[in-house]
């Protein structure tokens, strides 16, 4: 239900009342251990069940799993829905691949529509994204996405993060007491033991 559903159903002396009306729901269905509750979605607002109880619904309704998107299709989607609307020849060039195909079943699965052509030469199609991606990823707006400055900061964290793992996870090195090096020195067969310093100080030598 949008907000002009809501006004057109109740008159407009509604008009405004209906975000404090869902709260109020809410409140409600949340004192009577409700299964379900009112979410904002898509510039409306939608009946959903709560996830707790999503393994028991899907178990008695026998509801099929939704079928996943691919990588090419959710890298499509996130090129539209962050530079839309974009002409087919600018998400191929971003991804570097022809999108054709992609596009073709995002339309299918009403994801994404044509908004109109653009101006140039050719006049090509523009594409952007529909209330059903919204209701697909359950986002409110395209503003309720992550920005690009936000996605590149948590990238940076995570590979900070992995990182430091990764150097935790190396053995350390084994110190070497001064009298052990002099005796590696003295035993063998007569031949100096080799180390960085002879390395880089042999004549032609490549370390």
């Amino acid at each position: 239900m949008t907000e002009a559903a809501f006004v057109n159903a109740v008159g407009k002396r509604a008009k405004g009342k209906l975000p404090d009306l869902v709260t109020a729901l809410n409140l409600e269905y949340g004192a009577q251990e409700r299964s379900f509750e009112v979410l904002p979605v898509a510039g409306g607002y939608m009946l959903f069940t709560r996830p707790e109880h999503g393994d028991l619904i899907r178990r008695f309704l026998a509801e099929k799993a939704r079928t996943r998107l691919s990588r090419a299709a959710l890298e499509s989607l996130a090129v539209i829905a962050f530079r839309g609307p974009v002409t087919r020849v600018d998400i191929d060039e971003i991804r570097g691949v022809d999108s054709g195909g992609v596009l073709r079943n995002l339309l299918d699965r009403r994801l994404i529509r044509v908004k109109g052509r653009a101006e140039l030469i050719g006049r090509p199609l523009l594409y952007e994204i529909t209330d059903e991606f919204l209701k697909y990823f359950g986002v409110t707006s395209v503003g309720d996405l992550p920005r690009h400055a936000e996605l590149t900061r948590e990238l940076g964290e995570l590979r900070s993060a992995e990182y430091e793992q990764e150097t935790l996870a190396l053995p350390e090195a084994e110190e070497t007491s001064p009298d052990e090096l002099e005796e590696e020195t003295k035993s063998g067969n007569g031949h100096h033991k080799l180390t960085a310093q002879n390395l880089s100080e042999d004549d032609g030598r490549v370390q």
